[in-house]
């Protein structure tokens, strides 16, 4: 063979030279690109310099607390918590150098056996897939991502590579290591390990063992394949891949590798994790970025918030736990798409719709005493729809409106014994058909006290004392409860026809619970910056809306919407027998349910309904649909902390006994199941004995009370008038509105 080799030589002098030469330039050649290439490719300040590192500190994020200290949330372009190297611990340190670069500590900046197998490989591939990139290399395009880009290309990884060269030349290998383990992207939105560990894990990286270390090693390679919370087998494969590598190169023992590969892979809840809340994040997110701008994304503020991750909790649970309810049948039949079926058909379609179908719910809970918003639920999935329709929506409140309507009327002088007819009624409307309001049930009750018309939501009882009243006075309560929407002055408006936030119909119920006092929403108690200095504090705005006498008025009547009225059955009748007042919400056709209700020291209401409204379902009303959810809510709440006070009743009002059917002072000649004790604001209460009432004298039994006489049967038996006579019409206390009687 030798023989041959060189007899070839000799017989092809020239040929061999030839080759020999074009081989030596072809070297040349590629040497002097190369060496072009690494000299120009950062010629005009194209390469970022890189004692810039010197001063460097990663984008920090906000981080949002509870009430009480525990954290909720981070806010930031890059959600990222800074720790030094020393306090990692060295198997999560192990675990990345070992499966992102293991010669780490050996290099200069470029693992030049990496380099050649990647060209061979690349050239035979015909592309530049194959990496090579070092730590020191991941970090300059994590850092500097602006001047590199993260372009598959040969360019891209020249000027990569002298970047890193100059990050070698002047930092240490353990200032290189801290700032790649601080700035690396590991998925869910984390950015370095320590941020990466409390997302999946709700600790610190600290506290982490091998096979969670293993767990974070092996996101760089890429983060969303190997989400273990989106891909739980694929991250457990190549979380025992990293634990394999690790024992091959001595970082752990056998016996440890193997204990590691046999770890469940245990995720922490949305509470540990700070997912929890996120419509209410978001909330705070919108109201501090107005504020603080980039400075919120950046400088890692810390937001204090009311939030109570308890309550919190319980409100999201008990939304849901409704919904899923409805939606199975409990109530009557739902013929409208399910939140499961709707996510199975997503995931089978490859993605959400626009327009969420299913039903959807918003829940608000705050302290009437500050305005503190303590839970807010925006929606029942925020990853497939952010709208929140806590702060967002626009709704029709339908009956949860009329408490303003009658706090208008006690506050204009009427008492809760003034009489209005529940009869039918039109109202005529410029060139069109008249309007003629309807009860829910269809019909009609009389003559009946005001108190009886709300805890029994009589839409009739509601327009006649809201049209004595007038609409622009409703109005104006209405702003002073902190309703902003529009409301267009039309009788309509006195059972709820206007649009209204959620968060604003719920908190308008504030000044009831809290005697009178109207206390603005709010959600962030101060905002401290990295030195803990504070930059702003929340001062809670306050109003009389209400005087402490009619605010109790109010409280009293509506507590017998949940004792006796429409929410009976699923408060008082469920088992919550705090005191309490509230009122249900339903509009036409069962579009939109309510509740709305109090106790002394919280306010809790939620709405139910579709995005694009349409029924719900058959004989659907906020007593039945929404009103269970409120009372879940408030019975796990008051499990946990003390049972709320009543409300002491205001010294200066009084008590008189009453015919509830005349609303005038009782006789001895009242039916009992007529008579009633009513609380009256001086000057409100009755001053005529009831007339409807009479004994009379029969020859057969003497005299007979409370009965009327049949014709010509007997003399009545008149009690002595202690007043006028009374009119054909019911006049109000304070005005000459009048109220025709019905026989």
């Amino acid at each position: 063979m030798a023989k041959r080799s060189v007899s070839f030589r000799r017989r092809h002098p020239t040929l061999v030279r030839s080759v020999v030469l074009l081989i030596v330039f072809g070297a040349a050649v590629a040497m002097g690109l190369a060496y072009g290439a690494w000299a120009l490719v950062c010629r005009g300040g194209q390469c970022p310099p890189v004692e810039a590192l010197g001063d460097y500190t990663p984008r920090q994020t906000s981080k949002l607390y509870a009430a009480d200290g525990r954290f909720i949330a981070e806010l930031g372009i890059e959600r990222r918590t800074l720790i030094k190297l020393d306090e990692i611990p060295e198997t999560v340190k192990q675990a990345f150098v070992i499966t992102e670069d293991k010669r780490f500590y050996r290099h200069a900046g470029i693992d030049w056996r990496r380099v050649v197998g990647a060209l061979v490989r690349d050239v035979l591939a015909g592309s530049w897939d194959e990496g090579f990139s070092t730590i020191t290399m991941q970090l300059a395009r994590n850092v500097f991502p602006e001047r590199i880009s993260r372009e598959k290309t040969l360019v891209r990884k020249i000027k990569e590579a002298k970047v890193a060269r100059g990050i070698e030349a002047k930092y240490s290998k353990e200032k290189i290591l801290e700032l790649y383990m601080n700035q690396i992207s590991l998925g869910n939105g984390a950015h370095g390990v320590e941020t990466a560990s409390q997302r999946y894990f709700g600790k610190s990286v600290r506290d982490l063992n091998i096979a969670e270390a293993a767990t974070l090693a092996a996101l760089p390679k890429a983060p969303e394949r190997y989400n273990p919370r989106k891909h739980p087998d694929r991250a457990i494969q190549r979380r025992n891949t990293v634990i394999e590598l690790m024992r091959r190169n001595g970082a752990i023992s056998d016996a440890d590798a193997s204990g590691a590969k046999a770890f469940p892979l245990q995720l922490a809840d949305k509470t540990d994790a700070g997912d929890t809340a996120p419509y209410f994040v978001e909330w705070i997110r919108q109201q501090l970025d107005a504020q603080f701008g980039r400075q919120l994304y950046e400088q890692g503020l810390r937001v204090y918030t009311t939030l109570d991750l308890d309550m919190q909790l319980a409100a999201e649970r008990a939304l849901e736990r409704q919904l899923k309810r409805i939606e199975g049948g409990s109530y009557g039949r739902f013929s409208n798409e399910s939140y499961e079926r709707y996510i199975a058909r997503s995931l089978a379609d490859g993605g959400a719709a626009q327009n969420s179908p299913y039903l959807q719910g918003a829940f608000v809970a705050l302290d009437p005493r500050n305005g503190a918003v303590r839970a807010m639920v925006g929606g029942r999935d925020f990853y497939d729809s952010k709208f929140n329709r806590a702060t967002q929506a626009r709704r029709q409140p339908g009956s949860a409106f009329k408490p303003i309507v009658y706090a208008t009327a006690v506050q204009n002088g009427r008492s809760p014994s003034y009489m209005v007819d529940d009869a039918p009624l039109e109202v005529p409307q410029g060139g069109g058909k008249p309007w003629a309001p309807r009860n829910y049930d269809g019909r009609f009750g009389g003559l009946m006290t005001m108190r009886h018309g709300l805890y029994d939501s009589r839409n009739l009882v509601a327009i006649r004392v809201g049209m004595e009243l007038g609409e622009q006075t409703v109005i104006n309560e209405a702003r002073n409860f902190g309703i902003s929407t529009p409301i267009p002055p039309y009788p309509s408006i006195f059972i709820g026809s206007a649009d209204v936030y959620p968060l604003e119909m719920i908190a308008a119920y504030g000044p009831f619970a809290n005697q009178g006092i109207r206390a603005a929403p709010g959600a962030i108690l101060r905002v401290e910056n990295a030195r803990q200095e504070v930059l702003w504090q929340q001062t809670p705005s306050r109003s009389q809306v209400l005087s402490p006498e009619e605010a109790w008025i109010m409280v009293d009547m509506m507590k017998d919407v949940v004792r006796r009225g429409t929410a009976s059955g699923s408060v008082w009748g469920a088992g919550f027998r705090l005191p309490a007042g509230g009122k249900t919400g339903t509009t036409n056709d069962g579009t939109d349910v309510w509740f709305i209700g109090y106790t002394a020291d919280l306010v809790a209401g939620l709405w139910i309904g579709f995005d694009r409204p349409r029924k719900i379902m058959n004989d659907a009303q906020g007593g039945r649909l929404a009103a269970p959810a409120w009372t879940s809510f408030m019975s796990e709440v008051y499990r946990r902390k003390p049972a709320s006070p009543d409300w002491p009743r205001p010294p200066s009002l009084i008590i008189r006994e009453i015919d509830a059917s005349t609303g005038l002072l009782q006789t001895p000649y009242c039916p009992r199941e007529s008579i009633r004790s009513e609380f009256f604001i001086p000057g409100t209460e009755p001053a005529r004995e009831c007339d409807r009432h009479l004994g009379y004298m029969s020859p057969e039994f003497g005299d007979t009370l409370g009965l009327e006489p049949p014709p010509g049967y007997g003399q009545p038996v008149v009690p002595p008038v202690r007043g006028p006579a009374r009119p054909d019409t019911i006049r109000s206390p304070t005005d000459s509105v009048r109220i025709q009687r019905t026989p």
